[in-house]
This record gives structure tokens, C-alpha cells and sequence, in this order.
């Protein structure tokens, strides 16, 4: 979701993380993963002094209606119908509502199966899915109306509707979900010496609690996304981007 014009992380954080973020199974991040995070002994970045383009001393204007993207989409009913949404409602499969990890609660955004054409218009409400190759998660009716729910996973194209800047606002990168809290704890020990903030989401799965470790306070997507891959360039692993917002209850985000 490349945005428009790239801007500067805020101070909070000072170097880039190593990321070694995992899907959601629970597990630690592979010996090699976390004994390259560990022991790297090359000289860290620091986003403050990094090369950067230069930045429009106007902010640029909320972006257009129409604003698109492309990806796969899913969907998900049982058993997360009648759990807390990220946004604090209670998810009912049975409204046009989405998860998505970057977009503004209360978005709109048009989809379409771009297998054959149907589309729905769907309200962000949640955050997901926390899978790399997928952008959006749909709701049971959702994924009824454009015909996805036997294909599970169908390509798809999002278009935003309305003057929203759907890169506006604040992101973090997460960096490792894990079944045992002290694990996640660990994490966070290991890398809060040269990162801050670090955040330990719980996240409460119908198959038992999570706990995902995210970094930074990343002032706008633009940064974000040239910090992942300044990550992705001398780390070697795969940013995970995702806003970080203002509501975030306990057992919210799928």
C-alpha cells in the first residue's frame, strides 16, 4: 500500500527493529530468525539521520475518491461472529463490514472479485488479516455478495470511497506473535534497550490468547513503509505494517 509522498518517522523510535514476525500459530520465531535479530553486529540505522527524499513543506491533500489497490481477500465467520471488533463493536458476519490492517475505521471501500466482477461496499471495523499475501478480510455476507465463500481467497481490487487519507495517522510494525506471554516478554526485553515504544497487544482467539509484539510510532504510512524496508534491505526479514489506533480493547483485531 505504497502512499504518496514519503515523510520522516517521529523520534520515539531510534533504530530500525529487527523484524521477525510470524503469523499467528503461536510459535517463537524460528533459532535462525531470532539468532540473526540477536547477534548482527553490523551498524544499526537510525531513521533520524537516514537519507531521505525531501518532503513538501505543504502536507499533500487528503487523496481522491478512488483510491485503489489490489491483493487477495478472505473472509471469516465462525467462530469470531459476536467477539469485539478492533474498533470495539461486536462483529456480526451478517453485515457488510471488513478487516484491514492499515486502513481508518469507518473507511468504505468498494471490492471486487476480479475473478468475475461482483462487488460489495464494506465498513473497516477490524484489523487483519495477519497473513502477508492478503489485504482485506471479509464478513461472511460480505464474501457472499461477490462470491468468495467456496474459494475462501479470490483476488480482489479495494477502492476507497470518499476524500479519505488512508495514509494519514500513526503505524507500528509487529514483530513476533506468540502463544506464551513470556515469550512476547522476552522479545520486548531483548529489543527495548534500542527501540521505543514497544507494545504487547493480547489478542484473545477463539483457540486461546495471543500476544504480538509491536514497535515504533511511525508518523504517517509513506515512513512507515520506508522503514520496512530499510528492514527488509539490511535485515532480511518481512515488515509487517499496521496503524496503530487510538482504540485498541482487550481481545480486539483477528
Amino acid at each position: 500500500m505504497a502512499g504518496c509522498g514519503a515523510k520522516r518517522p517521529v523520534a520515539d523510535h531510534r533504530q530500525p527493529v529487527p523484524n521477525i514476525n510470524q503469523p499467528d500459530t503461536g510459535s517463537e520465531p524460528s533459532p535462525d530468525a531470532a539468532k540473526s535479530g540477536a547477534n548482527n553486529t553490523s551498524p544499526p540505522v537510525n531513521p533520524s539521520t537516514a537519507a531521505r527524499p525531501k518532503r513538501s513543506k505543504t502536507p499533500p491533500p487528503p487523496l481522491p475518491a478512488g483510491y485503489t489497490e489490489e491483493g487477495k481477500a478472505s473472509w471469516y465467520g465462525e467462530p469470531f461472529n459476536g467477539r469485539r471488533s478492533s474498533n470495539g463493536e461486536i462483529y456480526d458476519m451478517h453485515k457488510l463490514t471488513a478487516a484491514h490492517r492499515t486502513m481508518p475505521f469507518e473507511t468504505m471501500v468498494r471490492v471486487t472479485n476480479l475473478n468475475n466482477g461482483k462487488s460489495t461496499t464494506v465498513r473497516i471495523t477490524d484489523r487483519g488479516p495477519f497473513v502477508d499475501n492478503r489485504v482485506i478480510d471479509l464478513s461472511l455476507a460480505a464474501a457472499r455478495e461477490i462470491e468468495s465463500i467456496g474459494p475462501g481467497v479470490v483476488p480482489v481490487r479495494l477502492e476507497v470511497l470518499g476524500n479519505v487519507d488512508v495514509t494519514a495517522g500513526f503505524f507500528t510494525i509487529q514483530v513476533g506473535a506468540f502463544r506464551e506471554r513470556a515469550n512476547a516478554e522476552r522479545l520486548r526485553d531483548r529489543l527495548s534497550a534500542s527501540y521505543t515504544p514497544i507494545y504487547i497487544q493480547t489478542y484473545d482467539s477463539p483457540n486461546g490468547a495471543f500476544y504480538r509484539v509491536r514497535v515504533g510510532k511511525i508518523s504517517g504510512e509513506d515512513a512507515a513503509h520506508d522503514f520496512g524496508e530499510q528492514l527488509r534491505e539490511k535485515e532480511g526479514f518481512e515488515p509487517m505494517i499496521l496503524r496503530l489506533d487510538e482504540i485498541s480493547p482487550a481481545g480486539a483485531s483477528k
